[in-house]
């Protein structure tokens, strides 16, 4: 078993010593359970076990506990108080069987790093994708992803309603992740690559070249547009799309490495 790493400012105070006082609070909650109530009067006698009203009279049961064991015991719970205030979470967790994850033995385990390595072969890869491809279901996915991402080895990109994933080495910066995220989509790799080229940049051209109605032309413009990928300007009768020259350099670059990686 495994627990990942959990970002909590917790007090200073010795948790553990505060459990094993509950619960022999509890233990002797359970032990007096049955009790009735009664009342103090002095015997009217000295004869030990001599009943007043005729009751019954039973003797109580005593344990005597050496007085080492007693020390013994005290001395425990200080030393396990003592060891959870300073190690806490390491030393209760290795006890029970668990293991801490962190960032030198996240990968450790194999389904992790199978999860880790496809996310770093495939840039924006998401939940679904990586659940076809990995073998694994998506709530072990998920328990995997938020363990590298609580160790800073994947970064999560939101955008368009889905939740994508890139290695996280600084290999891409914010503009990267953008445009790759959009190129995830075939038909934004279409629109943006005929925009690119220059080939077709109106919506007439582009709904003729790509096979589509003009209004669906329209809702992936729109979509790029508020993106930042694409600007639109008036030419005449006609809105000419470009690819915005912010990015301009980026979308070459990942439109090549999709073109090659298509021609390979």
């Amino acid at each position: 078993m495994e627990l990942s790493t959990i970002r909590l400012k917790l007090p200073i105070i010795p948790k553990l010593q505060n459990v094993v006082i509950f619960f022999l609070l509890f233990i002797f909650l359970i032990a007096t359970a049955e009790a009735t109530e009664y009342t103090v009067e002095p015997i009217s006698s000295d004869q030990f076990g001599v009943p007043i009203n005729g009751e019954k009279v039973v003797e109580i049961q005593v344990i005597e506990i050496p007085y080492w064991e007693f020390l013994l015991w005290l001395v425990t719970v200080n030393i396990l108080a003592a060891l959870d205030l300073l190690y806490s979470k390491r030393i209760i967790f290795s006890i029970a069987g668990y293991k801490i994850v962190n960032s030198k033995n996240v990968l450790d385990n194999p389904s992790r790093l199978n999860i880790y390595t496809y996310i770093k072969t495939n840039p924006g890869a998401y939940i679904s994708e990586i659940v076809g491809n990995v073998g694994l279901d998506r709530e072990s996915i998920k328990y995997h992803i938020k363990a590298l991402e609580a160790q800073n080895k994947i970064e999560v990109y939101r955008e368009g309603g889905k939740t994508r994933f890139f290695e996280n080495n600084f290999t891409y910066n914010e503009k990267e992740i953008r445009v790759i995220s959009v190129l995830q989509n075939v038909m934004n790799q279409r629109i943006i690559s005929e925009i690119l080229t220059c080939n077709c940049n109106t919506n007439i051209a582009l709904a003729r070249e790509l096979g589509v109605s003009r209004a669906t032309i329209s809702w992936y413009i729109k979509n790029l547009r508020e993106i930042g990928l694409i600007t639109e300007t008036k030419e005449g009768r006609n809105t000419i799309y470009r690819i915005n020259h912010v990015y301009e350099l980026v979308v070459e670059k990942h439109i090549k490495q999709l073109q090659s990686s298509y021609n390979n």
